[in-house]
């Protein structure tokens, strides 16, 4: 597989294997990813890797934190728009309607929508969870570097067999997070990533969001 069948291979998975990932298929996954490059060479990720007994700590937490206010907590920064409009606003709907066809969730089955969205903070039941952090006196451009960061994981993860799944609902409990790992709170929570051997045979595996053809984000000038 070359770079540019990564790029068109490459999707966010949702439901996946009870298989455990040996470990050192892990660390060559971050040994690949660690050349991404970043601004002043800072390399300003730091990553949690939970498996096991502590995955299933972690995801129940989490869980139990979403059902307590049923619904999402407060991140470390704002990730999405306060107020959507326009082609962002139209993409963001049509992406949660096209999930939940394939899903077969009806719109109006507010009981399986939930649930769906329960499983968020389970981090779909991968058998790996990925945090990661930042030094809070890193900037926006660590978020840059972040961004080339976790790309490059998603694509080393594939060239291992391996699917994955970046989320930002994994990041909505910061404080839950931060205690259940040991990390201060001079440690922003980016976010996280579920990752694992894809389940082939469940719904919502074969989803795929529509992408903008180039002439519909690029201008040329000569």
């Amino acid at each position: 597989m070359d770079v540019k069948q990564a790029l068109l291979a490459r999707k966010s998975v949702r439901a996946f294997l009870d298989t455990d990932v040996p470990k050192e298929k892990i660390v060559a996954v971050l040994d690949a990813a660690r050349h991404a490059p970043s601004g002043t060479n800072a390399q300003p990720w730091k990553v949690a890797v939970v498996q096991g007994k502590k995955r299933v700590e972690m995801a129940n937490a989490m869980e139990d934190a979403f059902l307590k206010i049923c619904g999402e907590g407060k991140m470390d920064y704002q990730y999405y728009p306060v107020q959507w409009k326009g082609e962002y606003k139209r993409r963001r709907v049509e992406t949660g309607s096209q999930l939940y066809r394939e899903l077969g969730i009806e719109r109006n089955d507010k009981e399986a929508r939930f649930q769906q969205w329960k499983i968020n903070y389970r981090a779909f039941n991968a058998p790996v969870i990925l945090f990661f952090f930042l030094d809070r006196i890193m900037q926006t451009g660590s978020f840059l570097d972040y961004g080339m960061f976790w790309q490059s994981i998603m694509l080393a993860a594939l060239d291992e067999g391996l699917a994955t799944c970046p989320q930002a609902a994994l990041a909505q409990f910061p404080e839950l997070v931060r205690e259940k790992l040991g990390y201060g709170e001079e440690m922003l929570v980016v976010g996280g990533m579920a990752m694992g051997y894809e389940d082939p045979g469940a719904k919502g595996n074969n989803y795929r969001t529509s992408r903008l053809e180039v002439e519909e984000f690029t201008r040329f000038f000569e």
